[in-house]
């Protein structure tokens, strides 16, 4: 129930959004490179299982040792670097916040300039890669976060090891273990203290009123702006009205309404088909719930579909793929932890015993801490659990019995995961609280006996209730959300869905204090959310808000880097004058964005898009050439003249006579572009020099372009291709091609179409780096829209999809169950792809338009923060943290350990990056970063 919706909310701040800021977006603090000065280590025995982080750095490469260092106060990965004692180095093109070089205390920096120049992002096969292990864990996880993003807390390990990875982090990973580095050897810490709260009560009428007041007809939930019903939202608001009010004729008017929509909702690929397991999961249990008939709701067999549809294999098993099946066990369809966990228990409140494989499904989504991660993920993925689904898949573990090992893990993950006001964080590294995660939490701990556990997040959660009832999703949230207060209603009567029944009450098992009812907060009433258009799909007009308001378009020409700093972001910006030029609601706004660009206009820190594209430099970056020409192009500029520069000659001398040999890697082979790493950068690149007449000069390139499709029909992500499969660049490819045109070209473009319709997933949406993403649904969308008429009902699902992630300020989230938040980037390829134009057909007339005046100036960016390292220890392990060097430099700051003269030198605003953004996009960083 619900945690589908704000499942992976760890992914918000992790998703492709934020590590791909990391990769080309990040503000570099001086014109060079950026070395952070020493500054002194906690010792290492100040850090324990439950206080402070460590960080082990190998140098077995260049002949040195491991060694680790102490935080006792852990903010991030990269503070843990530097205020362990090692010193690091960033890119001349990143910025300081990719890792190029580490180094420890005094010692040269690895690897010396001339192993690596340290200009560009390093290649995927010589890098400083990123490991992080929670407490408890004694097996690394490839981060997917940047180490400026890593949000560290007590009983952190970070290890950071030099080499190559593959594309997901299978490979290349440290040499000894999280227990290895950890102060005494490993110590798994036992659930935290249980938080002293003052009492408090939900208001549950008060909530059941709130949910009563959402119905249209008094049997129906419609998103404010939809023509149609949000099944999903109704079947909440059945769960949360049998648990507040019992049986009553509105529970029957909403269950006879879902009841006469079992069709579309749990069979959208036909009756004969296997059932959306969720679906059919939540409207059984809703069934048994209300004393109804799982086996003949809305006439058909619930239970049984269900039992009859549990995947066999999985892929590389040998038997051949099975549509929505990831592993053996899988529920056809479930994708994601919550499914499967309804749909088991959907059987057993049936009295069906589930197969076994489908429960150890369930086990095997368990991380090594305890937590459950939201995605059905294969054994050996990256595993990293957050409360909500670990809350719910426990009841379910629990209802089944047989279990005990997992669901002891599970207690003990919830017991450290609970936060001293009682709440739970919706994912690893958040610091504020979760409604949705704390009501799952608190029914898990609750039915699981640990009843002071549950009262105490119970309480946080009343005082978290909006003074209509209702609940946001997060700590302060002002807007209540239905998915966040069905949840709070059971979790606040002392119940949960394996318990939940309408039927002659036998009392739940209440609560074993009785505090008084607490009223909710005086906040003021609730808001509604974002309008949709009639048509279902986004609100452009208020996404074209979003994107052209000053808190976002800086000086109204171009998009910083980072909120506030004075450094553009080029390749963003751009992508916002293709969203623009895409939906022409704001062209004074948009030829404010060209002229900037066209005119040759400087960022704060004097930079131009020359400077971006690297022309007239030895490092030409061909993709976002390409991309800058487009945009001329689209517009209706001469891109032999954008920017003071011809960009097509400038183009048709990157493309590349002969692959370069190692360690060069101006060119990856014949045909590809200097310094494109990515099938979206060669993407965009082939279409500007197609637009431009340049037959003869791109014919090498889109030869190299077809000549990356796989036999599925799909492109990967990066150059040289790695085999990986992705839905961006496969669009993105396609829209190349088409416009190529020729016979051949078609045919791959409609093998491309036909490949990305396959990965749509049930809401309409489609898989990406950041999970169920938005970015991904919008470029599927430009790519299915070559062939609209064929896929007409898939490109509708995907817009949907995407109004579904709109936000109240017109902007959109990264990612479904992502942490909640417009992102800018994220936003600029929502609103442009829901129109379904290719970029390689892109016009827009700016004749007739005025650019807006252009205000003062934004402030300046704010200064690093960036400690050093002090030298000293012995052993094969190194540890850091004896001896103050006491460098100078300027006088430290005390909170920070930075040096005050680095400080008056370099002013910047820092973005999380990492080599996780690289492997999973590098594909845009040549194009210029887009998502």
């Amino acid at each position: 129930m619900g945690t589908g919706r704000r499942r992976g909310a760890r992914r918000g701040a992790t998703g492709l959004s934020a590590l791909l800021s990391a990769v080309g977006l990040v503000v570099a603090a001086c014109t060079t490179f950026v070395t952070a000065a020493p500054a002194a280590a906690d010792p290492l025995d100040a850090c324990t299982a439950t206080k402070g982080a460590v960080v082990a750095v190998d140098f077995g490469p260049f002949g040195g040792t491991v060694r680790r260092g102490c935080d006792t106060t852990p903010t991030t990965g990269y503070e843990l670097l530097h205020e362990a004692g090692f010193t690091t180095t960033g890119t001349q093109h990143d910025g300081p916040a990719f890792i190029c070089r580490i180094g420890y205390g005094s010692e040269v920096q690895q690897p010396t300039e001339d192993k690596e120049s340290c200009v560009l992002t390093p290649q995927a096969t010589a890098y400083w890669s990123y490991w992080i292990a929670s407490p408890g864990q004694d097996t690394w996880r490839y981060s997917p976060y940047g180490a400026m993003a890593r949000t560290l807390r007590d009983g952190d390990v970070d290890a950071w090891v030099f080499g190559g990875t593959d594309i997901g982090g299978t490979t290349g990973g440290p040499a000894f273990t999280p227990d290895d580095v950890r102060t005494g050897g490993g110590t798994t810490p036992g659930p935290g203290t249980t938080p002293t709260v003052p009492a408090g009560r939900i208001d549950v009428p008060a909530a059941a009123a709130w949910v009563r007041s959402g119905l249209t007809d008094g049997e129906r939930v419609v998103d404010e702006g939809a023509g149609t019903a949000s099944l999903p939202l109704t079947t909440e608001a059945a769960y949360a009205l049998a648990a507040a009010d019992g049986a009553s004729a509105t529970l029957d008017r909403v269950t006879s309404f879902l009841a006469a929509r079992t069709d579309a909702y749990a069979y959208p690929a036909g009756t004969d088909q296997a059932p959306d397991a969720t679906a059919a999961a939540r409207l059984a249990l809703l069934a048994d719930i209300t004393e109804a008939d799982p086996r003949d709701f809305g006439g058909h067999d619930l239970v049984g579909d269900l039992a009859a549809h549990v995947c066999a294999s999985g892929p590389g098993s040998g038997h051949g793929p099975t549509p929505g099946c990831t592993a053996e066990g899988d529920f056809r369809n479930a994708t994601y932890a919550d499914g499967q966990a309804l749909a088991v228990l959907a059987l057993l409140r049936a009295g069906v015993k589930p197969p076994a494989a489908a429960v150890d499904r369930l086990t095997q989504v368990q991380c090594d801490d305890g937590g459950v991660t939201s995605i059905l993920i294969r054994p050996g993925e990256y595993c990293d659990g957050d409360p909500a689904t670990t809350g719910l898949v426990t009841l379910v573990l629990h209802r089944a019995g047989g279990q005990d090992a997992a669901v002891a893990k599970a207690r003990t993950y919830l017991g450290t995961a609970q936060r001293e006001d009682g709440s739970f964080p919706g994912w690893t590294g958040s610091t504020t609280g979760s409604v949705t995660a704390t009501a799952y939490a608190a029914q898990a701990l609750r039915a699981l006996g640990d009843t002071e556990r549950a009262d105490a997040a119970v309480s946080w959660l009343a005082g978290e209730q909006l003074a209509g009832g209702g609940f946001g999703f997060e700590e302060g949230a002002t807007d209540p959300a239905l998915y966040p207060t069905a949840p709070a209603v059971l979790a606040g009567t002392g119940t949960d869905l394996a318990r939940l029944t309408t039927a002659a009450p036998e009392p739940t098992d209440p609560p074993t204090t009785e505090p008084p009812v607490t009223g909710p907060p005086t906040t003021g009433p609730p808001t509604t959310g974002p309008t949709a258009p009639a048509d279902g799909g986004p609100d452009l007009a208020r996404g074209v808000a979003y994107l052209t308001a000053p808190a976002q378009l800086a000086r109204g020409r171009y998009y910083p880097a980072v909120p506030g700093s004075d450094r553009a972001d080029f390749g963003l910006t751009v992508d916002g004058a293709y969203a623009l030029a895409a939906t022409g609601l704001d062209d004074n706004a948009l030829r404010g964005i060209v002229d900037f660009l066209d005119d040759g206009g400087k960022d704060g820190e004097g930079r131009t898009v020359r400077d971006w594209t690297g022309i007239d430099t030895p490092y030409v970056l061909g993709g976002q050439l390409g991309k800058a020409a487009l945009l001329a192009q689209a517009v209706g500029r001469d891109p032999r003249n954008f920017g003071g520069a011809d960009l097509i000659a400038a183009l048709d001398a990157a493309v590349c006579a002969a692959p370069a040999k190692s360690p060069d890697r101006r060119c990856a082979a014949e045909g590809a572009y200097t310094y494109t790493e990515s099938v979206f950068g060669q993407s965009l690149a082939v279409m500007a020099q197609s637009r431009a007449g340049e037959e003869a000069a791109v014919r090498k390139p889109l030869a190299y372009l077809e000549s990356l499709q796989l036999d599925s029909g799909a492109w990967p992500s990066l150059i040289p291709s790695t085999g990986d499969t992705d839905v961006d660049s496969t669009a993105i490819a396609a829209m190349a091609l088409d416009l190529a045109g020729g016979e051949e070209a078609r045919a791959a473009v409609a093998e491309a179409l036909d490949w990305i319709a396959g990965r749509q997933l049930p809401d309409g949406g489609f898989p990406g780096a950041a999970g169920n993403s938005v970015n991904s649904a919008a470029l599927a969308v430009q790519g299915l829209s070559l062939d609209a008429p064929k896929y007409a009902d898939r490109i509708a699902k995907a817009r949907a999809f995407l109004a579904s992630q709109q936000n109240a300020d017109g902007g959109f989230n990264v990612a479904k169950g992502g942490q909640r938040g417009s992102d800018v980037r994220a936003s600029t390829q929502a609103v442009g792809g829901s129109t379904g134009i290719s970029f390689g057909a892109l016009n827009r007339d700016l004749t007739g338009t005025t650019p807006p005046p252009t205000p003062g100036a934004t402030p300046s960016a704010p200064v690093i923060v960036t400690p050093g390292g002090t030298e000293g220890g012995t052993g094969g392990i190194v540890d850091t943290g004896i001896a103050d060097t006491g460098a100078g430099g300027g006088g430290a700051l005390a909170s920070t350990g930075v040096q005050a003269g680095l400080l008056a030198a370099c002013g910047v605003a820092l973005v999380a990056a990492g080599r996780a953004a690289v492997v999973l996009a590098r594909r845009r960083t040549a194009a210029g970063g887009r998502p």
